[in-house]
């Protein structure tokens, strides 16, 4: 009988391995918060990446967990300190994502996850490439992102007509992602999201104790 602390199949699921920036991207409407909710429900090893934004709090957010709520004046002083990763100014607020927490918990290896545009996306990867995974969600057709925008019932006809502009703007960036996944139904594409992560979660450039382990496998 194999003693398990010897055993290199068992052992290999305890190595050491860095963190990754999970990013999952779509046109407002598309279901990114949505499969964002569904992945945080479903896997305990996965963080929220909490941005800083100067929009008010809405009833039944909470400081620090949903957002970093700052005013503006605080935003503009971190994004001139260079504490930001990424940030944008998005329908009248900015929002931006801290790097202190963040690259300390990566070097831990542990996994966040973001909800962010193209824009963010694309700051993000130029500065931390290496650990960051871009997904994309679309929409099955513009007539269904349309319908899911009207029946949210938290927006006006003005606001609904300027987030199908952008949605139509932001789904032209689609090859600037590592995968993109439909969202015909939510838990088909949910089932995929996860089976990405799962995978780039294995990637051997990731598993930072692997060459150890391999040194002590061909000893001798």
């Amino acid at each position: 009988m194999t003693d398990a602390s010897t055993n290199p199949s068992q052992e290999q699921d305890t190595l050491h391995r860095r963190g990754l920036m999970f990013i999952l991207s779509s046109p407002s409407g598309a279901g990114k918060t949505t499969i964002a909710r569904k992945l945080l429900a479903d896997d305990d090893a996965l963080h929220v990446s909490v941005s800083a934004t100067t929009r008010p709090m809405r009833p039944g957010e909470v400081d620090g967990k949903d957002y970093h709520f700052v005013d503006q004046a605080q935003f503009d002083a971190m994004a001139s300190q260079n504490e930001f990763y990424e940030w944008a100014h998005v329908f009248g607020h900015s929002y931006g994502t801290p790097k202190g927490q963040i690259r300390a918990g990566l070097k831990q290896g542990l996994d966040y996850l973001f909800d962010i545009d193209w824009q963010g996306t694309q700051q993000l990867y130029q500065k931390a490439q290496a650990d960051v995974v871009r997904v994309f969600i679309l929409p099955p057709s513009l007539e269904e992102l349309g319908r899911r925008l009207v029946g949210r019932g938290t927006d006006s006809a003005a606001v609904i007509a300027a987030r199908m502009a952008r949605a139509q703007a932001e789904i032209s960036h689609w090859d600037g992602y590592d995968y993109v996944v439909i969202n015909d139904d939510v838990e088909v594409c949910f089932q995929k999201v996860r089976e990405i992560l799962a995978a780039e979660r294995m990637r051997r450039t990731r598993q930072t104790g692997l060459i150890d382990f391999v040194r002590e496998l061909t000893r001798g």
